[in-house]
């Protein structure tokens, strides 16, 4: 799977560790930023990962930040994004399960590293269930 990443400078660090994880799973990583651990203004690295799930180049996205809320929030104003805040295995779960979001948003200072990479597994093996959710998907995508 081609996957997106973006990070201001408070998710630096885990954006990192999350690249190496998903390349040792055989995953095609598309880093958009940051760089560093130095301040940054998070939309300028955030927008673009998530526009290239919108364009396609990318099948799903993560972002990342200090909470994790800011890019969530960035992320979902572009259409056809369905980016979930996520803070442990079952938001991780439910997201994918109910919502069948193409992108997650994690906050570093909001959770261990071992957490966050086991949101990350478990976002990527969750398959969306359809069935009664997929009207109100439907409805996501065409706002």
């Amino acid at each position: 799977m081609k996957i997106s990443i973006g990070s201001d400078h408070a998710g630096f660090e885990y954006k990192e560790a999350i690249k190496e994880f998903l390349s040792g799973l055989g995953h095609e990583v598309v880093d958009f930023g940051t760089g560093s651990n130095e301040s940054v203004d998070y939309p300028r690295f955030i927008r673009p990962a998530a526009q290239a799930v919108v364009d396609g180049r990318c099948e799903r996205g993560i972002v990342l930040g200090g909470s994790g809320n800011g890019e969530a929030i960035c992320a979902n104003r572009l259409r056809g994004i369905r980016c979930a805040l996520c803070w442990n295995e079952e938001s991780a779960r439910f997201c994918r399960l109910h919502n069948n979001a193409n992108m997650i948003s994690l906050g570093q200072r909001m959770m261990d590293l071992e957490t966050a990479l086991a949101i990350v597994r478990i976002w990527l093996d969750t398959e969306f269930e359809g069935g009664r959710h997929l009207d109100r998907i439907a409805l996501l995508d065409e706002d």
